[in-house]
């Protein structure tokens, strides 16, 4: 069992955490602007391929071994349900979905979690508490979507909120499964085989489709090319590296608050800097939903009798 290390110093921790908030909550935007030009597959196999491969190779370099064949079949089933299945998704419905919408949406994956434990697994009970949180989960992506409710700002695009819905469900079954998977004992191994496996599945997926077709790099804008920097190098490098460093020295439920803040960070950059709709109907959606992650992370796990 891990157990938090000794206080570093406090810039530190300041710093780790400011990355996993605002660095995490930015990538929503960062992927927008990325796909208004590069073709979602495509842009997703280059951003985990890079990631991927260098985490892999500074690993390598730092002396660690490379995963096992049983270990690189657990990491490629993980990648097919998280990086080619929830990211896959995430950067095709963000062509249609404001960014702010899109992490808001992808916040309900406790939600989907909490509900395969209960229903598929069978190692949570269903309290009033959960029940709750569910319910309120549920109303805030309804108002999200519907298309009755008198609220200010168009409802969300329909095959988007599908795509994300599905691609949160997709997270929280790879999720679970990375508990019971072989995996490296190394979690930075571990991530980086994972994404690096699903850049591939994400490149495979992206050439059946045909996207290569008709794209012309030199076309693509400094902006759309720098989004995707931004998204290899602190959104999924240095992010990562904050993440799993906090998980060796705060509790889990502290690190775990960036499930809170990253979908706050989303909506206020996509109305401040891409004139993202901030209406009734978003900051609803977004408090109802946002309120259900708190209420089920925040619970105490009770196992049936």
């Amino acid at each position: 069992m891990e157990t938090v290390s000794a206080a570093p110093a406090k810039w530190k921790t300041l710093l780790a955490f400011a990355i996993i908030y605002f660095v995490w909550g930015s990538t929503f935007l960062a992927i927008r602007i990325g796909v208004h030009e590069l073709p979602p597959l495509l842009c997703a196999a280059m951003r985990f391929l890079a990631a991927g491969g260098i985490i892999v190779g500074a690993m390598l370099a730092k002396g660690d071994s490379l995963p096992t064949a049983r270990q690189w079949l657990s990491a490629s089933t993980i990648a097919l349900l998280i990086f080619l299945t929830d990211y896959g998704l995430l950067f095709w419905a963000e062509q249609r979905v404001p960014s702010g919408l899109a992490s808001v949406m992808l916040a309900t994956i406790p939600v989907f979690m909490a509900l395969a434990e209960i229903i598929l697994l069978r190692t949570q009970r269903l309290t009033l508490r959960l029940a709750l949180a569910l319910l309120i989960g549920i109303c805030g992506v309804a108002v999200l979507m519907s298309r009755s409710l008198n609220l200010s700002g168009a409802p969300i695009d329909r095959d988007g909120a599908i795509a994300l819905i599905i691609g949160a469900m997709s997270f929280s079954l790879g999720s679970i499964l990375s508990r019971k998977l072989p995996l490296p004992a190394s979690k930075v191994m571990s991530s980086g085989a994972q994404m690096l496996a699903g850049g591939v599945l994400l490149a495979i997926v992206s050439t059946v489709l045909g996207e290569y077709r008709g794209f012309h790099p030199g076309a693509v804008s400094a902006a759309a090319w720098l989004a995707l920097v931004y998204l290899i190098v602190p959104g999924s490098i240095i992010g990562f590296s904050a993440y799993v460093w906090l998980l060796h020295h705060q509790s889990p439920t502290k690190v775990g608050t960036y499930a809170y803040v990253n979908p706050v960070v989303a909506v206020l950059l996509g109305y401040f800097l891409a004139n993202e709709v901030l209406g009734v109907r978003t900051i609803a959606g977004t408090l109802l939903v946002l309120l259900s992650v708190v209420l089920i992370t925040t619970a105490k796990a009770k196992k049936p009798a």
